[in-house]
């Protein structure tokens, strides 16, 4: 069985090759993104995330990388992302969000790099900061009903729901005009600190999620009603900002 690479880079020519070979003139990048292009990434924890963009042509032909998908994901490599560059562009507007991370964190293995110049629109991504913000405070307050309080279903819900958070501050950061750390805590101190919140709750959270922290039941709840508070306060602040 193939093994998990130690190191991202030594499956880039490999990968390439592949994705060359089944696409030729169609495959326009091969860019990798999330923490396999950090030093966050972990080998044997961390999936590895490609974005594989193609012109309209090659979009057309998904069913090319079927065996592909298949011999790479034994290698805990995600199935990539298909696009096209005129799918980013025209969908900037929607997920700025996404794009902005991964501008952020991404290393281009093949090709152009097609974050290079991306530009975003900045109450268009306040819009989604703020649209993200009040739907996961809906979700917690759901969920939070529905786990009855079971320390086992919370913490389920509040490692899941960290990431999202993370992605948020630095899209918020961005409107600020702060420099965004790559460091996962340090995002959460520095937008914490923005906009006057306690970053000790994101930061416990943060630790449940690495297997760092593990509180009893009624510690977790109490930790869940605090996390439902400070989401609160920052949907008002975000609803709020000025451009």
């Amino acid at each position: 069985m193939a093994k998990t690479p130690k190191d991202p880079k030594e499956i880039f020519e490999e990968f390439t090759n592949d994705y060359k070979e089944s696409y030729g003139d169609d495959l326009v990048s091969i860019v990798l993104y999330g923490s396999g292009a950090t030093p966050d990434y972990r080998p044997g924890k961390s999936d590895l995330n490609f974005m594989i963009v193609l012109t309209e042509n090659g979009i057309e032909n998904l069913d090319k990388a079927f065996p592909l998908v298949k011999k790479w994901r034994k290698r805990r490599v995600d199935v990539p992302l298909f696009l096209t560059e005129e799918y980013l562009g025209s969908s900037l507007d929607v997920y700025p969000i996404e794009y902005l991370g991964f501008q952020r964190r991404h290393r281009v293995v093949y090709g152009k790099d097609i974050f290079e110049y991306l530009h975003f629109d900045r109450e268009q991504l306040r819009l989604q900061c703020e649209r993200e913000i009040k739907g996961k405070l809906l979700l917690l307050r759901h969920a939070y009903l529905e786990s009855e309080g079971r320390g086992s279903a919370l913490k389920e819900i509040a490692v899941r729901s960290i990431p999202a958070f993370l992605a948020i501050f630095e899209g918020l950061l961005h409107l600020k005009g702060k420099k965004v750390p790559l460091e996962k805590r340090e995002v959460i101190r520095i937008g914490s600190d923005t906009f006057g919140l306690e970053s000790n709750v994101f930061e416990k959270i943060l630790a449940i999620r690495e297997g760092q922290f593990k509180p009893d039941e009624s510690s977790l709840q109490r930790l869940f009603k605090q996390y439902i508070g400070i989401v609160r306060t920052l949907a008002l602040l975000v609803d709020r900002m000025e451009e």
